[in-house]
């Protein structure tokens, strides 16, 4: 099987009849409808969603098999999955946080900085965690000024360090994963 890929989170219970929160991952909130049943994390739950209807920042969904309350309600906090292959092919310069997730992260000038261990927003864009052979993780912008090249095919992402960073002693911030601060020894 291929590797599945989180596409929602069901939360709080909506209504009487059976109704949830559905937050959605997608480019198009809807897409969860077309993928298919959907699967809980440990793949031994399937979903299917029988109407969805757009809220203000999620969509309200029910699932077949859900009509109560009390069953939505047991619901809430489970992430939905489909399988990777199931997912539409992505344009030049676009990339499913799946796809780059263990790539090896190199500078420009080709030096191993660790891989990549996980894609975050928390709410002003993307932001890429490296994890280094030791040391804390490297959280940097994922803009083109700082990831210039992703290379699937290579197993690669090419990460142009900050001027704020390759302006602190470099090894510091490569050993520690923070520039030294003043007052540091």
């Amino acid at each position: 099987m291929s590797a599945l890929v989180c596409v929602a989170r069901i939360g709080a219970a909506h209504g009487v009849r059976g109704a949830v929160k559905l937050w959605t991952f997608t480019e198009d909130p809807f897409a969860v409808k077309r993928y298919g049943p959907l699967l809980s994390k440990d793949g031994k739950r399937q979903f299917e969603v029988a109407t969805a209807r757009e809220a203000k920042d999620h969509l309200v969904a029910t699932f077949k098999g859900v009509a109560t309350r009390d069953e939505a309600e047991r619901l809430n906090g489970i992430e939905l999955y489909v399988a990777r292959d199931k997912l539409p092919a992505t344009d030049a310069d676009e990339y499913y946080h799946t796809d780059l997730i263990g790539l090896a992260a190199v500078t420009t000038d080709g030096e191993a900085l660790g891989r990549v261990l996980a894609i975050h927003n928390f709410g002003a864009g993307d932001i890429i965690e490296i994890a280094p052979p030791k040391g804390a993780t490297m959280l940097l912008p994922f803009t083109n000024a700082v990831v210039p090249e992703v290379d699937l095919a290579g197993g690669r992402v090419i990460i142009g360090l900050p001027q704020e960073i390759e302006g602190e002693d470099k090894d510091e911030v490569l050993s520690t994963g923070r520039p030294r601060e003043r007052g540091d020894p």
